[in-house]
């Protein structure tokens, strides 16, 4: 029983600092991304805005611009950051990530075809979340193994879906003209710039039911890391679980989708570093999972916009996240050695 009250006690522990760490770091990025920017405040200016006082220039900055694309980056952060936890943990694979079933080639070709066609192109965001649905669902009904959802089934699925698909987007992208290439290649990169109310309150309040949804089933996915024999026969139905995992991931996904384009290892990166803060439970994973990655895409943010010239965040989260899994990969090999 000492054992495992120490054992607990530690545990414990480690969840509250890593709770504080991450609440730390998205707290004072937050302060840093309201102040910072073409247009730097000064703390009196930037709590005069905050007010509604002072200057109504530098309050249309923060309320119609930094406010609402820095919550957009919470939610699209948030989003993948527990869609690649739902998934790494549903395919027991540490390398899946939120566009492995196919929502970056079903909602990039969406994307291409309505710009090089010049389409609708205020419903882009809404065709590509369409898209993303569509092309996953073909996926997992192309994964299935008589009545049962085989992972590996999916993986492969998903890489054959996501190989045409991809093809079929160079072969449009070489028929566009120089100015659709452009517009088709700063959504399929990612951005969040021009991200404004409209797409906060139209998409955060599905991404927050799929987030709630994405923690109760937790409980699941801690049954199915034990192995689909040990899974079944403590009670656990494999299709229908797998089902719920992959759908809510994906509504995550595609809902991210929407709003920022493609941005990519969110959905890789964070689950590993949270892993190795807190361990493999999914009930603390899944959130912290969904903290991490709404910090991290704030910070990327907030890097694109302090040059001279505001990179896209996807090359941002790009070239921060490869470094950084190359990091989490050699701590994991090294701690896996001793």
């Amino acid at each position: 029983m000492r054992i495992l009250s120490r054992y607990l006690s530690k545990q414990t522990n480690r969840v509250f600092l890593a709770v504080f760490i991450l609440l730390l770091f998205l707290l004072s990025t937050l302060l840093l991304s309201l102040s910072q920017g073409a247009v730097p405040l000064s703390l009196p200016e930037l709590g005069q805005a905050l007010l509604r006082q002072g200057d109504p220039v530098k309050q249309t900055i923060l309320w119609d611009l930094r406010i609402p694309r820095i919550l957009a980056a919470i939610t699209v952060g948030a989003a993948l950051g527990m869609s690649g936890a739902l998934l790494q943990g549903m395919l027991r694979n540490s390398l899946a990530d939120p566009f492995i079933l196919g929502i970056s080639a079903g909602a990039g070709l969406v994307v291409i075809v309505m710009v090089v066609l010049q389409v609708f192109q205020a419903w882009i965001p809404l065709a590509a979340w369409i898209g993303a649905i569509i092309t996953t669902a073909l996926v997992i009904f192309l994964g299935r193994s008589g009545s049962k959802l085989s992972t590996e089934r999916l993986i492969l699925a998903g890489v054959a879906v996501s190989s045409l698909f991809g093809a079929v987007q160079s072969t449009l992208l070489l028929l566009a003209e120089d100015g659709q290439i452009q517009q088709a290649l700063n959504w399929l990169i990612g951005s969040l710039n021009g991200r404004g109310w409209r797409e906060v309150t139209t998409t955060a309040p599905y991404i927050i039911v799929a987030l709630i949804g994405g923690c109760l089933l937790a409980r699941s996915l801690n049954l199915l890391s034990l192995g689909d024999d040990l899974a079944v026969g403590l009670g656990v139905n494999l299709m229908r679980s797998r089902f719920l995992i992959a759908a809510v991931a994906t509504l995550l996904a595609a809902g991210a989708v929407s709003i920022s384009g493609l941005v990519g290892f969110i959905g890789l990166v964070v689950p590993h570093g949270i892993r190795l803060m807190v361990g493999n439970d999914h009930r603390i994973l899944l959130p912290l999972s969904a903290l991490g990655g709404a910090w991290l895409l704030v910070f990327a943010d907030l890097l694109s916009r302090l040059g001279s010239v505001e990179l896209p965040v996807g090359s941002v989260t790009a070239l921060l996240g490869s470094p950084l899994f190359i990091w989490l990969l050699y701590r994991r090999q090294t701690g896996n050695n001793s």
